[in-house]
């Protein structure tokens, strides 16, 4: 491995947090760092694939524009890259890099995964950094993590009728993949779908959506899925339809993570090479 310890940037001062996860919800995380003064990477894991990518950092990965509330993704493919765009203000890393190399960037003062692998064993992540932060099920402070913050849950609105806005979303179709293979799609986030509308197709399986309404999220064409990931999301309420910003859960996510930093004091970090085999 390159030892990159030599390297500072102008923002060295700020605390460095590196983010599992490119999803809507380590966005919205990676946006309120940022606003209150630290520096974070974002580090891709193929496994869910991003569907959400209006309202996530996912797309800076491939040269395309990422900004959430003013915060731009910029796409690092090395260390160096890296460090050069976490010194940038009003900027954040995004990168296929995974935990191993950019524990050696410098020293960690957080790490946080919000992957939300459905399926997936936890790693234990305490020692790794001053601090480390679990997102979402399966996460324990005695167990995998020095704070576990559940996903941030938005309190129900009423609207007319009598229905609520949490029962309208809950209604929101979801296109799942039944094969593993390659993703092929050609329709654009904030498209208009009607129910059989195909929206794509996995190893020539045409996948059509259940429901009218707008697509909200969208797997990028050409990402390798396997059954039981989501593909597409359409939301029937049309014209409360958002599918770029921060949502709910995000935003409820990410206040919950700044709460756990401002009560829990940074332990003094510790490694082993088992401990990072784990977090791999």
């Amino acid at each position: 491995m390159v030892d990159y310890s030599h390297f500072s940037s102008g923002r060295s001062s700020r605390p460095f947090a590196v983010i599992l996860g490119v999803n809507e919800v380590a966005s919205a995380i990676a946006v309120h760092l940022d606003r209150s003064g630290w520096s974070a990477a974002l580090s891709r894991d193929s496994n869910p694939p991003v569907y959400r990518r209006g309202m996530s950092f996912h797309d800076a990965l491939f040269g395309d524009r990422a900004m959430i509330a003013a915060i731009s993704g910029e796409r690092a493919e090395t260390g160096l890259e890296v460090l050069a765009a976490v010194s940038r203000p009003d900027c954040v890393a995004v990168t296929t890099l995974g935990l191993l190399d950019l524990l050696v960037l410098r020293q960690l003062d957080l790490v946080i995964d919000a992957r939300l692998q459905p399926f997936a064993l936890r790693p234990d992540l305490r020692n790794l950094a001053r601090l480390t932060i679990g997102v979402g099920p399966g996460f324990d402070d005695k167990l995998n993590c020095d704070v576990a913050v559940p996903l941030g849950q938005p309190a129900p609105v009423k609207l007319a009728g009598g229905a609520t806005e949490d029962s309208a979303a809950g209604s929101k179709n979801f296109v799942f993949a039944h094969r593993r293979g390659s993703w092929r799609t050609a329709v654009d986030l904030g498209s208009r779908a009607f129910r059989g509308f195909v929206v794509g197709h996995v190893g020539g399986e045409p996948l059509a959506a259940a429901a009218d309404g707008i697509l909200i999220g969208i797997v990028r064409d050409g990402t390798e899925v396997v059954e039981g990931d989501v593909l597409a999301e359409v939301d029937p309420r049309t014209r409360q339809a958002a599918w770029t910003g921060m949502d709910a859960t995000g935003r409820l996510t990410a206040k919950a993570v700044m709460r756990a930093l401002q009560k829990n004091a940074a332990p003094a970090p510790k490694r082993s090479a088992v401990i990072v085999q784990e977090a791999r």
